[in-house]
């Protein structure tokens, strides 16, 4: 039994896809497993023991701008999928995707699973179509896309996932370049796709202070690069400006490439971010992470969102983070400034588990 995954969406939807593309294996002994994703997030599963083959699309539409030349990348890659003859493929995301529908039917596999509230609209070769899930955590909602295979139940293990070789020395060299030791900081980040998610200028100088009195913990500062008129990527450089203009010489900015950030995530003490796919991944770090989340009416709630661990928890403010008291906040921190850790740098793979290259004649991940 051959099964195609199509995953489009962002890194972190793809990292709490892991634990279910592990489900499936030990349900489905029997099968080889594919993942399609796109160029952008194909290396956070990559490393899957369970992945007989990972492909890697190139994304047509980057930053608001339409790309021919990924247009013309995809060709000999929808051809070569055709080929693959997959007897099932699944549009593995919590929520209807028209366009991963549209993807997966494209490989002509025999049978195609998706949510679809009008399966309809697709045609026949939409053979297994599901109802949209209402409720419950993203890792549930793709785990009953498994449904027609056998595979059953609604609780799945957390995510995996270990930086490479190359990510672990850049956070040693930089740690050590700014005086700092691992597991002796805590990461606070700003990124965040709702402002209201994110913490103010404030409430970062006042947690990373406590912290600093209460733990001796220097604070590692981090955000998503750029403006927040960028289309794509909403950069979050103005809000890192006004907590770096009050001089906090225990605050050590850190503005870069989200691998290297998960560098320093992983040897962090513990982090703070809000909800984002760089959460989802201190929440499988040995630290683990505290959440932010806020209004769970009008944007995506900790319901279907939460980080996932043994040591992740989360905090829903009822309308925005700004409105949190501090003690209210350190409440559901301090166990996580308790619990034990490693005095060891993070843990790795092999390299080769971080490299992205793609072969631009299959689209395939190259190994």
């Amino acid at each position: 039994m051959r099964i195609l995954i199509v995953k489009r969406d962002k890194l972190g939807d793809l990292l709490l896809a892991r634990p279910v593309i592990s489900r499936l294996a030990a349900a489905v002994p029997e099968a080889e497993i594919h993942l399609l994703a796109n160029d952008y997030n194909a290396w956070v599963a990559r490393d899957h023991p369970a992945l007989a083959r990972t492909w890697a699309f190139a994304r047509v539409r980057n930053g608001g701008r339409f790309d021919l030349r990924a247009v013309a990348r995809q060709v000999p890659l929808h051809f070569a999928l055709r080929r693959e003859r997959f007897d099932w493929a699944i549009v593995m995301g919590g929520d209807e995707s028209h366009r991963a529908i549209r993807r997966a039917l494209a490989t002509r596999a025999t049978r195609v699973i998706a949510y679809a509230q009008e399966p309809a609209r697709y045609g026949p070769r939409l053979t297994d179509p599901l109802p949209p899930p209402s409720e419950g955590h993203e890792t549930a909602r793709m785990l009953a896309l498994c449904a027609p295979l056998g595979v059953r139940g609604d609780v799945v293990e957390a995510p995996d996932f270990a930086v490479d070789a190359g990510v672990a020395a850049f956070a040693t060299q930089w740690l050590a370049a700014q005086e700092l030791t691992p597991r002796r900081y805590v990461v606070i980040g700003l990124g965040a796709r709702r402002a209201k998610k994110q913490p103010t200028p404030s409430q970062v100088a006042a947690w990373s202070t406590r912290i600093l009195r209460e733990r001796g913990l220097p604070t590692v500062l981090m955000w998503t690069p750029g403006t927040a008129a960028n289309a794509a990527y909403p950069g979050d450089d103005a809000l890192a400006q006004a907590v770096l203009d009050r001089g906090l010489a225990h605050l050590h900015p850190f503005r870069g490439p989200i691998r290297e950030a998960l560098g320093l995530i992983y040897a962090a003490r513990t982090s703070i971010i809000p909800d984002s796919g760089l959460m989802h991944f201190a929440a499988a770090s040995e630290g683990g992470v505290l959440g932010l989340f806020a209004d769970p009416q009008d944007s995506a709630p900790a319901s279907r969102w939460a980080p996932l661990g043994e040591r992740a928890r989360h905090i829903e403010a009822p309308k925005r983070v700004a409105d949190l008291a501090d003690d209210e906040v350190f409440r559901v921190l301090d166990p996580l400034l308790d619990a034990p850790v490693s005095a060891a740098t993070p843990p790795t793979p092999s390299a080769a588990a971080g490299d992205t290259g793609t072969d631009s004649a299959s689209g395939r991940c190259t190994s």
